[in-house]
């Protein structure tokens, strides 16, 4: 019988299964080497996540959830999760905080700064080369015929506008963000109202061949400068109300990326902003129209094709430039706008220097006085 009551807790035990068991064994263990059992029905909430309340009748019952996007907890069991600071964002754990990456188009690691620098010099070097034969041959009839001195000024401001595709590159400040937006505006617009001087200088010129021809007061050698100055005035009128009433400036975009600030220009005013672009649109505009409705004079005034299809390819850049612009953000935008710079002053270079050059360098023959009046009368 003892036997049988000494082996009757140990079939008990079987009965109610291990656990009863483990508490047994605790007990029979000293004090010091006891665990204390805990009372909880959820596993503890690692950094990183937040505990979430089940719904049930007990109030320790917890879910564990991931913390939202853009925050952050770095303790366990954590109630809540804590959001980064605007420059910041949270690490892949979510239970700190890293700097947001900085956007923009760097000189350092970035193969887009690099194409545009290269294509940038590749232009100025090229304009610069043109420049130099157009100054090496002033005295032929080809460099004499088209106005020199306006053809110097346009290649000038041809290079300039190559060049304002640096002040795009590196890190905007309020200064760069200031002069990029205005300086291709203020550029272009000397580069066209040369062209516009040039066309009118060619309408005039025609029609002050007939005898008494009221046209003749016209050939003034001051007329295309007075029309180069007007018309630029005009535009550096509007930039420096613009940067008076309310300058681009440097904006620091943190919502539309996750994990990125985007450093970009503001246009401070979008009205002046799209004042600049609208005056040099009109100018390109009267400046093609105007080129095209005396491109079919006779070839001495030839250079009026020329510069039709010049202003046919800035209108087209420009044109196409807008939407991409308007639906575009931080690098994305720049590029495009750099883009446009580029291509409109490759069109400018291409349609109206590279024809006279090849006369010049490779067919000297054509580069006389007899070949350019040979069809007048024609």
């Amino acid at each position: 019988m003892a036997a049988k009551r000494l082996w009757e807790p140990l079939e008990l035990v079987k009965l109610l299964g291990p656990e009863p068991l483990e508490l047994l064994l605790q007990l029979l263990l000293e004090p010091e080497e006891r665990e204390v059992p805990v009372s909880r029905c959820s596993d503890p909430c690692l950094p990183g996540s937040r505990k979430k309340a089940r719904e049930t009748i007990y109030t320790c019952c917890y879910d564990c959830v991931p913390c939202s996007e853009g925050e952050i907890s770095n303790i366990t069991d954590s109630e809540t999760c804590n959001k980064c600071p605007s420059d910041e964002w949270p690490n892949e754990k979510r239970d700190g905080c890293l700097p947001k990456v900085l956007d923009f188009i760097s000189y350092h690691n970035d193969a887009m700064a690099s194409v545009f620098s290269c294509v940038s010099l590749f232009g100025c070097l090229v304009t610069g080369s043109i420049l130099g034969i157009f100054i090496s041959y002033r005295d032929t009839p080809i460099v004499r015929a088209n106005n020199q001195n306006l053809s110097y000024l346009l290649l000038v401001s041809i290079i300039l506008s190559f060049l304002s595709v640096f002040l795009f590159l590196g890190c905007p400040s309020d200064v760069t963000c200031r002069l990029r937006e205005t300086s291709f505006g203020v550029f272009f617009s000397v580069a066209v109202s040369s062209l516009l001087a040039k066309t009118v200088m060619v309408c005039v010129a025609f029609k002050s061949t007939k005898p008494g021809s009221p046209w003749r007061k016209w050939l003034s050698v001051k007329l295309p400068y007075t029309i180069v100055l007007l018309c630029s005035s005009i535009q550096v009128i509007i930039c420096v109300i613009w940067l008076s009433i309310s300058p681009p400036f440097q904006d620091l975009d943190t919502q539309s990326y996750p994990g990125k600030i985007i450093i970009q220009c503001n246009a401070g005013s979008d009205i002046w902003f799209y004042c600049m672009l609208g005056y040099l649109g009109f100018l390109a505009a009267v400046s093609f129209v105007l080129a095209f409705m005396v491109r079919t004079l006779p070839d001495t005034f030839n250079e009026a094709k020329y510069i039709t299809f010049s202003m046919l390819v800035f209108c087209s850049v420009w044109i196409a430039m807008i939407p991409a612009y308007l639906s575009t953000t931080g690098k994305s935008m720049v590029a495009v706008e750099v883009f446009a710079v580029m291509a409109s002053s490759a069109g400018l270079l291409g349609c109206v220097f590279l024809p006279k050059c090849f006369i010049i360098l490779f067919r000297s023959e054509m580069n006389r006085k007899t070949d350019l009046l040979g069809k007048r009368g024609n």
